[in-house]
């Protein structure tokens, strides 16, 4: 069926996505104007530009113009010859056909409007309604035909506000590609090819809207995650550069998150950012176990080389059970395809991934790097401390 656009979706989904957006779309490009006309011609730009940009999907417009409109425009001359005003002639299509308020009736403290009207025969037509009669002042009955010229042009057919702003919306989704740079790509191509009249502006609403400010909660988030990580470290060892030791191997864990992406063909999201985040306290974690041993073997007598070696050996298992528990709990949500697990499968990626290479890290690059960093004057814990082997 030409020139319909087909759209199947969940009504929670059109909920979800109403609340986001302001319309039945994931994203949407929302033009803002005050010619009807004006906004459907450059929203119809705008959809031929964006259906060029890889990834981009599901385009379509909500029409704003579309209802036939029956438009009587006043022949003024003739409405002179005859000595009838224009609003005579105005006054007289109300009447016939919206009606008129001749009365008021009564139900209790309720008031209700009596209209009088044509009947539906005279007014259900073009014809019916071309055929309304308006007494001349010479007494002569002259019909609408003969004082108006009829056209049957587009009108609005729904009219989108916002912040008291019409507005026409062109909505669409992503597939195939991440969000940020598909949505940057279409702001750029739109910006440089569709010339916006005064007082029109574009807003790229939606999912991108919403990753835009969760990713400046992340910028603000990671930071101040990093310091209270460095603070709690600095304050159980007593020593800044094993808290900075513990810090790089926490900054090498997202490598493996990262990869877990990259061979995944799972595009980074603010779910996967998040789970980053969570990536952080299991490194940190896996960080002080290792250390913490390496520490008391050497309060024991051990050298710096030997504590390093069967720190990193004896460890292992109770590191490897860490990392299982996370990995295998959380390895059907990587894995899963399912009705919501978009939102939850990035997070579940990254953590798996970044779990399996935190056990190869805190094994082999943590012990090294101890070896590098390590001197005689080391803030070391108590010799007492009890520990297992």
């Amino acid at each position: 069926m030409p020139g319909v656009i087909w759209n199947f979706s969940q009504p929670i989904s059109d909920n979800v996505e109403e609340a986001v957006s302001g319309v039945k779309g994931e994203l949407a490009v929302k033009l803002y104007g005050d010619d009807l006309k004006l906004l459907e011609q450059k929203a119809n730009e705008i959809l031929g530009i964006m259906g060029g940009v890889r990834g981009v999907q599901d385009l379509g417009i909500f029409r704003v113009i579309g209802q036939p409109n029956l438009n009587y425009v006043v022949d003024r001359e003739a409405a002179r010859r005859f000595g009838i005003n224009v609003a005579d002639v105005q006054d007289a299509i109300q009447t016939a056909v919206g009606g008129g308020a001749v009365s008021q009736v009564l139900q209790g403290e309720a008031r209700y409007d009596l209209v009088v009207r044509y009947q539906k025969p005279y007014r259900d037509t073009r014809e019916a309604i071309e055929d309304i009669r308006l007494l001349a002042p010479s007494g002569e009955r002259v019909s609408l035909a003969q004082l108006t010229q009829v056209k049957v042009e587009d009108g609005a057919e729904e009219i989108y506000r916002e912040a008291n702003q019409r507005y026409v919306a062109i909505k669409y989704s992503v597939r195939g590609r991440d969000l940020g740079s598909t949505v940057e790509e279409a702001i750029a191509k739109v910006n440089a090819q569709v010339k916006l009249p005064p007082g029109y502006h574009l807003d790229w609403a939606g999912e991108y809207q919403s990753q835009k400010r969760a990713d400046k909660r992340l910028m603000l988030v990671l930071p101040i995650t990093i310091t209270i990580i460095f603070i709690i470290l600095y304050t159980m060892f007593r020593s800044a550069k094993w808290a900075l030791l513990i810090l790089c191997n926490v900054a090498m864990a997202p490598v493996g998150g990262m990869l877990a992406l990259l061979f995944s063909g799972t595009n980074f999201s603010v779910s996967s950012g998040v789970g980053f985040l969570a990536l952080f306290g299991v490194s940190v974690q896996t960080g002080v176990i290792m250390l913490e041993y390496i520490n008391q073997l050497r309060v024991r007598g051990h050298s710096i080389e030997e504590s390093a070696v069967e720190g990193a050996v004896l460890r292992l298992r109770p590191i490897m059970m860490t990392m299982l528990v996370a990995t295998l709990g959380l390895l059907p949500a990587a894995t899963s395809h399912g009705i919501g697990s978009d939102s939850q499968r990035p997070f579940a990626i990254v953590i798996v991934g970044g779990l399996i290479a935190a056990l190869l890290i805190s094994v082999f690059l943590l012990p090294t790097l101890y070896v590098w960093i390590a001197g005689d004057g080391d803030v070391l814990p108590l010799p007492e401390t009890e520990f297992e082997n």
